[in-house]
């Protein structure tokens, strides 16, 4: 069974800096796209929160999801040649 690798405090804060940047950015986005339109404005910020969005989850599971793969010793050793 594959070993799961645990997150390192650095990696841990690195997390926490995108998810800070990600929260100001979503929130400078969502109250500055529609100043001075009158009537309905396209929502563009939608679209950059929900890939932004996606980035961060897949930041989350590649910390917290990974396992050691046994057989990469093996492919290093092989490719070098």
């Amino acid at each position: 069974m594959p070993k799961r690798i645990k997150p390192t405090g650095r990696q841990k804060m690195w997390l926490l800096i995108h998810f800070i940047v990600f929260t100001i950015g979503v929130i400078i986005m969502w109250t500055t796209y529609d100043k001075g339109v009158k009537g309905w404005a396209y929502p563009w910020p939608a679209w950059i929160t929900a890939a932004w969005g996606l980035w961060l989850l897949g930041h989350v599971c590649v910390l917290f999801t990974s396992y050691e793969d046994k057989y990469l010793d093996k492919y290093k050793a092989e490719t070098q040649h």
